[in-house]
């Protein structure tokens, strides 16, 4: 008989979080031994797959909506609602737990965290909310050593996945003619350094006027770009009245011309793989990833020669010469407060950025080398990689009790 698993976040084909609880259901849904369930709402409007995804998707989302019905009416007689199956739930710096839209807070038999944090230098309290937990799995080894550094040990490191069917290595439409693609992806904010990207790429555009910046920067969250604006290394970020981004108006400021820059707007997860396969090189000179980057694994598995900044989460993609480091890693500042740095995170070199876009550029066959390399590594860490991973770590906790 399957055993049901509670995913404690949100499902979706636009952010992160919501991809990777996507993929595992879809790949728990034909496991013989678990099936899954949401414990928040899932918008159908938030889910963009191809139709035999989407039919597959449909048991999930049914059972679902039925478990959070059984949820509501629970929480009307127990403000603190119990379910008797593993629960996964979704654990930021602070490790606490997200509560349910009506503001109750869901246990699970066992409760285990799933964790990207960001922040090395943990409170106590944190410290302690992680050691309340029977295991927590992080997104990446750096994520590990932190928590183990801080005397919690009941911990696994399980990478996300990419989907082989779609993120692979294919022939390029060539819709862009001769044009020098460069892809930089991920929620704009300080966090992510597209500062960084435009600060090195206006030197770059004004020597090789073929090039073209293409972007993936819409979040859920737009206001989080404004923490962009106290860096200095680029100007303000303009958002309009609905504040949303204008991508193409920030790129002006920073003197990057309008027919140099694609914005590709809030793209689902499902259509990124047209889109990567045009580009001849990617950027991610990120200040701290917790987990291993899900895009830049998805540039990776596509075989796009990738720019990566060598810290954080970063660090189990930086090896074996599977893509171009960023090595130069100085401290990063708190924006807004001169002389603190944020303990772990990493500041690439605006100069080495340059430098390896201008390699990549006069050598397209050494950048494809590496970017196979890369592209045969990625093959391997899959979706149903990773669920299983979870499901092993679930099983074995669940019956030690």
């Amino acid at each position: 008989m399957r055993s049901q698993v509670v995913i404690h976040w949100g499902i979706s084909s636009f952010y992160g979080w919501g991809v990777y609880g996507l993929n595992l259901a879809l790949q728990w849904m034909v496991d013989p031994d678990l099936q899954p369930v949401a414990s928040r709402a899932i918008r159908t409007s938030q889910i963009t797959l191809d139709p035999l995804r989407t039919l597959a998707l449909q048991e999930f989302v049914g059972m679902s909506a039925e478990f959070e019905a059984r949820l509501r009416d629970q929480i009307a007689v127990d403000p603190s609602p119990r379910v008797d199956v593993p629960l996964l739930v979704g654990l930021g710096d602070d490790f606490r737990s997200q509560p349910l839209e009506q503001g109750a807070f869901l246990e699970g038999s066992p409760t285990l965290g799933v964790t990207f944090f960001e922040n090395s230098s943990l409170s106590p309290d944190a410290v302690e909310r992680a050691r309340g937990f029977p295991w927590i799995i992080t997104g990446s080894t750096w994520n590990e050593q932190v928590l183990r550094a801080h005397g919690v040990d009941r911990v696994t490191t399980v990478l996300q996945g990419i989907d082989p069917t779609l993120f692979h290595p294919a022939t390029r439409s060539g819709l862009f003619g001769s044009r020098f693609l460069i892809f930089s992806g991920g929620k704009l904010e300080f966090r992510k350094g597209q500062d960084l990207v435009v600060a090195a790429l206006r030197g770059f555009l004004r020597r090789h006027p073929d090039a073209v910046l293409v972007t993936a920067w819409h979040s859920p969250w737009p206001q989080a770009a404004r923490s962009l604006d106290q860096s200095g290394k680029a100007g303000p970020v303009p958002l309009n009245r609905e504040g949303r981004l204008n991508v193409v108006e920030w790129a002006a400021r920073n003197d990057i011309r309008s027919d140099q820059i694609v914005d590709l707007g809030a793209i689902p997860n499902s259509q990124l793989p047209v889109v990567l396969r045009e580009m001849d090189v990617a950027v991610f000179p990120n200040r701290g990833e917790g987990g291993t980057n899900l895009v830049a694994m998805e540039c990776m598995a596509c075989g796009v020669p990738v720019i990566l900044s060598a810290n954080t989460g970063h660090l189990d993609l930086v090896a074996d010469d599977l893509c171009f480091p960023l090595t130069h890693q100085g401290p990063v500042q708190r924006p807004g407060m001169p002389g603190l740095s944020i303990p772990g995170w990493g500041e690439s070199s605006i100069e080495e950025i340059e430098e390896h876009l201008e390699r990549v550029y006069l050598d397209r066959a050494e950048a494809l080398r590496k970017a196979a390399k890369g592209a045969a590594r990625l093959a391997g860490l899959t979706w149903e990689r990773t669920a299983q991973s979870l499901k092993e770590v679930i099983l074995r906790v669940s019956k030690d009790g």
